[in-house]
């Protein structure tokens, strides 16, 4: 896919409302021991990437570090139709200094504004580094079950309609 048709994807109205939602994405990963992983994770939309920050001795640190190619989706929960948007591409890390900014803003969609200052305080303390772990789509779908659907099912659809 390229560059043009990731960034028409998600300048999507529907896109750009799941990319600024309180949704966590749900990364995949592989594991350090070649296994999948799925993972909830509050993350910050640039406009250009996904960005997302975590202990620096955490698991999937290095198991990202090993196998970088990740796939995230972010997606409606309790809502008919779902929307879905899904994401693929490689993760870069890096170690930085204190606690980014990009996830105390990530955070800020998920912490409650009244316990945000506290949260928020307690972060600071706790962190003296962080591993932010940026994503810069290089595929993305989004399926909101209106106009457009998986592919299995407008095969299925076609073939009934033959």
């Amino acid at each position: 896919m390229d560059r043009n048709e990731v960034a028409e994807v998600l300048a999507r109205p529907i896109a750009r409302e799941l990319l600024g939602s309180s949704i966590p994405a749900r990364l995949a990963y592989t594991g350090a021991d070649g296994d999948p992983r799925v993972i909830p994770m509050g993350f910050w939309w640039t406009g250009e990437r996904l960005v997302m920050a975590t202990v620096p001795k955490s698991a999937k640190v290095n198991a990202l570090r090993r196998h970088p190619r990740v796939a995230l989706t972010v997606d409606t929960e309790a809502q008919w139709p779902p929307r879905v948007l899904l994401v693929r591409g490689a993760a870069r890390l890096e170690l930085v200094d204190g606690v980014p900014d990009e996830y105390v803003e990530a955070s800020r969609k998920l912490v409650p504004a009244e316990q945000f200052e506290g949260w928020h305080q307690g972060v600071l303390a706790l962190y003296t580094q962080m591993v932010v772990i940026t994503v810069e789509p290089d595929w993305a779908k989004l399926l909101d079950f209106e106009t457009t659907i998986p592919k299995a099912v407008a095969d299925l659809v076609a073939a009934h309609r033959s």
